[in-house]
Order: C-alpha cells, then sequence, then structure tokens
C-alpha cells in the first residue's frame, strides 16, 4: 500500500489536475486500460473508447479550471483514491464548480485512471 507520502508525490509530480486529465486528450489518452470506467453527469461509460468517445464530443473548445480542495488517500490495493472540488470556465458559459472523484492504480510502472466520477455542482432549487 503507498503512504500518504507517496501518494502526494504521486499527484504533484505527475500534475493530475490539469484539463487533459480530466478530459482524456492529449498525452494521457494512454493511462487508462479497456476496463477503465467513467461516470460523466450520471451517464456511465467502460473502456478506452466510449470513455474517449464521450469526452471528446463534449460541447466546449477551451476550457479552465481552479482547484479549492483535494484529497487523496492510499487504498489497501495499492491504488490511490482521489476526490478534487473546485471551478471550471468552459467557452464564454459563467464559471460552474464541479466535484470529481478518481482512482489510480499503477499498472507496470504507470499510474492509469481506472475510475472517474465526475458532476458539475449545480443546484436546482425549483
Amino acid at each position: 500500500m503507498p503512504s500518504n507520502k507517496q501518494v502526494l508525490s504521486c499527484v504533484q509530480q505527475r500534475n493530475l489536475f490539469r484539463p487533459e486529465m480530466w478530459f482524456y486528450t492529449g498525452p494521457l489518452k494512454k493511462p487508462k486500460i479497456d476496463a477503465s470506467c467513467l461516470t460523466w453527469e450520471g451517464q456511465q461509460f467502460q473502456g478506452k473508447a466510449a470513455i474517449v468517445e464521450k469526452l471528446s464530443t463534449l460541447p466546449f473548445t477551451k476550457i479552465a479550471h481552479s482547484i479549492t480542495a483535494q484529497d487523496h488517500q492510499p487504498t489497501p490495493d495499492s491504488c490511490i483514491l482521489s476526490m478534487v472540488v473546485g471551478q471550471l470556465k468552459a467557452d464564454d458559459d459563467p464559471i460552474m464548480g464541479f466535484h470529481q472523484s478518481f482512482i489510480l492504480k499503477n499498472i507496470n510502472e504507470a499510474w492509469v485512471c481506472t475510475n472517474d466520477m465526475f458532476r458539475l455542482a449545480l443546484h436546482n432549487f425549483g
């Protein structure tokens, strides 16, 4: 099981909280496996192809983010469980809050995102 120090080191060194990680583009298309799962606003996707297809069709061209809180824990099976809370701005839309939780697993000396759950922090008080 990774220590708390190893968890923080992994997260910091790999700069995991950049938009490329969240939206599975660029150099991070590879660190997924066919068993990887994504839940995006309640919709579930499994496997590299389905995840990349979903995220490559999101209706914005640019994204900026700000992390306001993050927590990480080692798991008994040597994974890292992470929760991130922050704000994002897509194109000219207003700033929105978001929550994201994901699991990273070290497979063949590479950290792989095996599970990822993302939700905008929208409130409907109607």
